[in-house]
């Protein structure tokens, strides 16, 4: 379970409108970002939203990759978690987090990064 969970948010983004907008688009955009990063994708499910915005994930071999757009804000959420079993994909996941970020080209970013699995590194407690 070791691995790197990234939680961003993209705001006043200034990359084609149409990923905000079009689940079919965004899906597409995942797809590729994890493909060329190395993640491999192995089940997905997007939704659109009538005149609004789209949500979707994609199950990874490594994980996974949650996105949520708010076109009335400009702004995306991202949930992006890889686990080191096998290797350290902690390469792929900023690969694939660049991609997405080069794509959305948000004017602000709040990012989070998370070490999972690590006791030395969690700030977490078991209760």
């Amino acid at each position: 379970m070791n691995g790197l969970h990234i939680l961003a948010e993209f705001h006043a983004c200034e990359g084609d409108r149409r990923l905000l907008l079009d689940a079919g688009m965004l899906a597409a955009l995942c797809r590729r970002a994890c493909a060329n990063a190395g993640l491999l994708v192995v089940a997905e499910a997007f939704h659109q939203f009538p005149a609004a915005g789209a949500t979707g994930a994609l199950v990874l071999a490594e994980s996974h990759l949650a996105i949520h757009t708010w076109p009335e804000l400009e702004s995306v959420t991202l949930d992006l978690y890889v686990c080191n079993y096998s290797q350290d994909n902690r390469a792929a996941a900023e690969a694939a987090y660049d991609s997405l970020r080069t794509e959305f080209r948000p004017g602000r970013v709040m990012r989070r990064d998370i070490a999972r699995g690590d006791p030395d590194t969690s700030e977490g407690r078991d209760h």
